[in-house]
């Protein structure tokens, strides 16, 4: 059987799932698709917001958890947005791949800062198990990135960047909690990238290609915060028990 960590996230992925939009350009439907099934809508990512004080919603375990976990995903050199720059053929990305590729290497060092000063993920039953699945999920966003399918790698990246600011505010909360000064984001803005959709989109078959890319990476992120969401259900659960010891 399958732990018990492994088991609370199995089926749960896009479990939020926006509808299957069916109007409007695909730079629209990318923004809807984001809003609705990003990491700023799941609510275990979102108590990030209330990380402060006695009642905080998030532990440092937690948010070390989460740093811990995120650098496995995309603590790694290359990643999707370096992926995506060897598979785009589209002039009208060029440039903001050059943006998003060498920003997002300096995010990859920033998450690995934050990740060494806010210490190891803490003790949790079923940790080498989900170590495993975050890696099955490092290898599907790699072979997602390399598709050859076009406008499936483009569609991750540009999920990618547009998810990553609700990811950052994690980190930054993790690096506010301990005393370091959270780095300046310089990743392409959310109209820049909705605008480069536009420009490579408005065939039928990039648009599905992109909005598949687009959907399968926040269907990891999403399957990442369950998982992170159900470990801290389980270290709750433990600290209740010795509580009433």
């Amino acid at each position: 059987m399958a732990p018990l960590v492994v088991r609370r996230v199995q089926g749960k992925m896009m479990s939020e799932a926006a509808p299957r939009y069916q109007f409007g350009d695909v730079s629209q439907i990318l923004d809807a698709v984001v809003a609705a099934d990003g990491t700023a809508g799941h609510g275990y990512a979102s108590g990030a917001r209330a990380s402060f004080g006695p009642n905080a919603a998030l532990s440092l375990p937690d948010l070390a958890d989460a740093a811990y976990y995120l650098c496995l995903l995309h603590g790694r050199h290359p990643g999707v947005i370096d992926h995506a720059a060897t598979r785009s053929a589209d002039n009208a990305a060029r440039a903001w791949l050059v943006q998003a590729a060498d920003a997002f290497a300096r995010e990859r060092a920033y998450l690995t800062q934050v990740t060494v000063a806010v210490g190891p993920a803490p003790s949790t039953a079923g940790q080498s198990d989900c170590e495993t699945v975050v890696s099955q999920q490092r290898h599907a966003l790699d072979m997602l990135a390399q598709s050859d399918r076009r406008g499936c790698a483009m569609g991750a990246a540009i999920a990618l960047v547009l998810d990553w600011r609700a990811v950052r505010h994690v980190l930054d909360i993790a690096a506010i909690r301990v005393g370091l000064e959270p780095h300046l984001c310089d990743l392409p803005d959310r109209a820049a990238t909705l605008e480069v959709a536009r420009q490579i989109g408005g065939d039928d078959a990039i648009d599905r290609a992109i909005l598949f890319g687009t959907r399968q990476l926040l269907n990891q992120h999403r399957g990442l915060w369950d998982v992170l969401q159900a470990r801290a259900g389980i270290r709750a659960g433990k600290d209740q028990t010795l509580n009433r010891a």
